[in-house]
């Protein structure tokens, strides 16, 4: 699933930040080497980040 249009970042991507140690959407990006631009995916983006540490 594509989660951030803008920069065309799917689930899977933000799932291996997240395992990766970041915490928060503006990590994520960082770590993938963009930027964010309109924040429609930040929701999202931290619920699977959230996700992700709570199975850890």
């Amino acid at each position: 699933m594509v989660v951030c249009i803008c920069n065309a970042i799917r689930e899977s991507q933000v799932r291996e930040c997240a395992r990766a140690g970041c915490e928060t959407p503006c990590q994520a990006f960082d770590s993938l080497g963009r930027k964010p631009k309109c924040g429609q995916c930040a929701g999202a983006a931290r619920a699977i980040i959230n996700e992700e540490r709570d199975a850890a």
